[in-house]
């Protein structure tokens, strides 16, 4: 313990502990005495480090270092003035968003201080009405935040605005500033309500697309999928992904063996809401290795993967499934895979939609030599 402080509740802990407990974790209740945290508000306990370091003085002989007295948080006020100088003077908003980002450096409490004298509406204000050096710099601070659900929620219902400012970074951005657009998004559609997700414009799309297929980062990357998993269930928002060119760049992404298993089964979860329109399933058809990469995804990659990779085969199978496509199937070993997946314990459901595709196409396929004889007596009569 270096630096002790008191809840509401009366328990003492260390401040780096307990804010990550409240803030970065979002917890609301003591760890000790499971009661709700009424008051966010952190009480310095002097007499306690004090003691600590006293003791640590007596000790010093051991080895024990003495912990230092720690810089007190900064003030609401002092933050208020901070906003209110640079609302009067357009010019000192540079150095006020560089002082906010120090500031929010220190400590998770100062970051939830910010939040509550309104530097959450100051920020959005200069990504809307600020230079590009200025918008960079008030989403990088407003990311790092880490605002709450209530304060995310205030911005998509207050400033209409502030989605097409960041898609607007999106596309003129630094890699840095295009990464942190796409993480807000992120972050402020989780909390989004139904009508903001179907009003989404086509822009929208194509700059959250360029994001996956520019590969700027593994956590950009990830964001951008964790948004359209969000966001494409909503009105034709699948078909505006497939227009911005979605599936053909996740097929690239699984065509990649280096990303994660988690990023593979979302790209799996993104590419199966587009394939469930006519427009996603002609594109996966349209790319030479589409099928292939599918099929390749089941048992290979986790139960998760393979259920969506089967979904997919599904969809392509009751509505777009031409001889040519059969055919293609067969070739590819897809068929194979199919029959393999009712011999091993890949899931109820993935099982039962693997056992309606091999009937619903037993005519051509049944009696094809393409299926290897081992395979051949899993096929469902």
């Amino acid at each position: 313990m270096k630096d002790p402080v008191t809840i509401s509740t009366g328990i003492t802990y260390d401040r780096e502990s307990i804010e990550k407990w409240l803030f970065s974790s979002k917890n609301n209740t003591c760890p000790v005495t499971k009661q709700v945290v009424s008051d966010p508000d952190l009480t310095p306990n002097h007499t306690l480090r004090r003691l600590l370091q006293a003791w640590c003085a007596l000790n010093a002989s051991h080895g024990v270092e003495r912990i230092p007295t720690p810089k007190p948080p900064i003030s609401k006020a002092e933050i208020s003035k901070l906003l209110n100088d640079a609302a009067k003077s357009p010019q000192s908003v540079t150095k006020c968003l560089r002082r906010l980002r120090s500031i929010a450096s220190e400590s998770e409490a100062n970051k939830r201080s910010m939040e509550s004298v309104g530097a959450v509406e100051f920020l959005a204000s200069v990504l809307i009405k600020g230079d590009t050096e200025q918008q960079a710099e008030a989403l990088s601070v407003l990311y790092n935040l880490q605002v709450s659900e209530s304060a995310l929620q205030s911005l998509l219902g207050k400033e209409s605005e502030l989605i097409e400012s960041l898609v607007k970074l999106i596309q003129r951005g630094t890699y840095e500033s295009r990464a942190y657009a796409v993480m807000m998004l992120r972050s402020m559609f989780e909390v989004a309500d139904t009508m903001k997700m179907i009003n989404l414009r086509p822009e929208f799309f194509c700059e959250v697309v360029q994001v996956l297929k520019d590969q700027i980062s593994t956590q950009a990357s990830k964001a951008t999928l964790q948004l359209l998993i969000k966001v494409c269930p909503w009105g034709r928002n699948r078909i505006k992904a497939v227009e911005a060119g979605a599936v053909n760049v996740l097929i690239e992404l699984l065509l990649d063996a280096s990303p994660d298993r988690r990023t593979h089964e979302m790209a799996m979860m993104v590419l199966d809401m587009a394939c469930s329109s006519a427009e996603g399933r002609a594109e996966l058809l349209k790319h030479g290795a589409g099928l292939a990469v599918v099929s390749k995804k089941i048992m290979r990659i986790s139960k998760v993967a393979s259920e969506r990779a089967v979904r997919i085969l599904f969809s392509i199978c009751k509505f777009s499934a031409t001889s040519s496509v059969l055919q293609e199937m067969l070739q590819l070993g897809v068929v194979a895979k199919l029959c393999l997946v009712l011999q091993v314990d890949s899931g109820s459901k993935t099982k039962e939609k693997a056992l309606e595709i091999l009937k619903m196409h037993a005519r051509t396929w049944k009696s094809s030599i393409c299926i290897p004889n081992n395979l051949i007596s899993s096929y469902p009569s």
